[in-house]
């Protein structure tokens, strides 16, 4: 079997090997033997390879070895490669090319030579040539490392370096035993990754959210488990709308990197957006835990909120785009968004007869015994009848008396008497005026009047609910 030539060292040829004395008797047709085979090693004499020089150079370049499947060639073809591997070390690229072209012709399907013709034209950068070559092999063998290492190295310097290193990375999954070629892919992935989120991240700025797009996917086919690539395309994509893929790559970057509370809050802003309100307190509840905030802890509380308005009946929803509400809109309303003050406000329990089976009625009964609202004598709430002005002051000044029980600030406030026109401090409904008045819970409305029977709508009711519920939870 050929014994290959090494890429450091010379071998002799096994039959022409010098023998000890003694090993072998000298006959005439030994000695005529030695004699031929002396003549022939004198004849080959000027195609010794030379040795590989101390510097060699294109170190850059993988020696294009001989595969398993490719033991069938001849010796010749081999020696053939590797002398002109010689050669092409030091740098004689026109015998390196007579060489490889001789093993080409030998045989054509030999792809290491073509490899070696492949890193002449590199040498002598001719890069089209060079990389026409590196491609002809990879047909052949796609995973053949020395062609990916060339081909690499030709795309390097023509400065496509994402390219580049897609071929470095193919030839070290292939052979991870090439150490020097895997601190050079460190090297290049790190050095692409800047350059490909720096072009990104100026895209995105610059209001070129494709390009941008396009860029950051680039730089995560690099760094793959880099979570803030992932948390700025998310950004990008959520500016274009594409909320999917957003939410998909906020998730992606807060699994990689569970401390990354910007991509949990543009998570939970999505889903909040999409009325996914329990995905949404749980994306805020996760953040506030990792970075405590005012504004998260308001964010939080607000979802909640929003998360049990989206389980209440579709009425309850409807409540803000009325333009009148009823008496059971308000009910609800309270019981809701005052629901710790109701459940926490004793009081008698009301026998009322028209409640069953409207849509308010979980709510009714609870608000009447905290007395906001109080029934009727002959036991009827009349939750469809229509809410006057004055009625919410009548609810708004018994919410605010319970209210100011635990809040000093608060009595002092509802012991104001603001001047109404159209409701004087004689009047029936005054102290219920008053006190909503001045609370800044229920505004005065033209010639700073009240208008008692006027109609509420349901944005009114809400704002002045909302107002009241800021009050329970301000600072004592």
């Amino acid at each position: 079997m050929h014994e290959p030539v090494s890429l450091t060292e010379l071998r002799w040829p096994r039959q022409a090997r010098p023998t000890g004395p003694g090993t072998i008797r000298a006959t005439p047709w030994v000695l005529v033997a030695a004699v031929l085979v002396a003549g022939i090693l004198s004849a080959c004499a000027a195609k010794a390879p030379p040795a590989l020089p101390t510097t060699l150079a294109y170190p850059d370049l993988l020696y294009p070895n001989v595969p398993a499947a490719l033991t069938q060639f001849t010796p010749q073809v081999v020696a053939a490669v590797e002398r002109g591997w010689r050669q092409l070390q030091s740098n004689n690229l026109t015998e390196a090319e007579r060489e490889f072209a001789g093993a080409l012709r030998r045989a054509p399907a030999f792809y290491p030579a073509e490899t070696a013709v492949g890193d002449v034209w590199l040498a002598r950068r001719d890069f089209s040539r060079a990389l026409a070559a590196f491609d002809r092999v990879l047909a052949r063998a796609p995973m053949y490392g020395p062609a990916l290492v060339g081909r690499g190295q030709a795309l390097l310097t023509l400065n496509r370096e994402t390219d580049a290193l897609q071929m470095f990375e193919a030839a070290l999954s292939g052979d991870p035993s090439l150490t020097d070629l895997r601190s050079r892919v460190e090297v290049l992935r790190f050095r692409t990754v800047q350059q490909v989120i720096e072009t990104a991240r100026a895209a995105a700025k610059a209001g070129r959210p494709d390009e941008a797009r396009v860029a950051y996917q680039r730089a995560l086919a690099v760094s793959p488990e880099s979570g803030f690539l992932y948390r700025e395309l998310g950004i990008v994509e959520r500016r274009q709308g594409d909320a999917a893929a957003a939410i998909e790559h906020f998730r992606r970057a807060f699994a990689l990197d569970p401390s990354d509370v910007a991509a949990l809050v543009q998570l939970a802003e999505l889903l909040e957006e999409r009325r996914d309100f329990a995905g949404a307190e749980a994306s805020y509840r996760k953040a506030n835990e990792i970075e405590p905030s005012a504004e998260l802890t308001a964010r939080l509380a607000d979802v909640a909120a929003k998360g049990r308005d989206a389980r209440l009946p579709v009425e309850f929803g409807a409540i803000g785009g009325a333009a009148r509400i009823t008496r059971g809109d308000l009910a609800a309303l309270i019981g809701v968004r005052l629901e710790d003050l109701v459940r926490t406000t004793l009081g008698r329990e009301e026998v009322m007869t028209d409640v069953a089976g409207h849509w308010a009625a979980p709510w009714i009964p609870s608000v009447t015994r905290a007395g906001f609202i109080d029934a009727f004598e002959n036991h009827t709430f009349q939750p469809r009848a229509e809410l006057r002005r004055v009625d919410l002051a009548r609810a708004v000044s018994r919410v605010a008396a319970r209210m100011a029980a635990t809040r000093p600030a608060l009595r002092a406030r509802l012991a104001q008497r603001p001047v109404v026109a159209d409701v004087g401090p004689g009047h029936l409904n005054y102290p219920d005026v008053a006190a909503a008045v001045a609370l800044g819970v229920m505004p005065l409305l033209d010639g700073n009047r009240f208008q008692v029977t006027r109609p509420v709508s349901g944005a009114e009711a809400i704002e002045t609910i909302d107002r009241l519920r800021a009050l329970a939870n301000a600072p004592l």
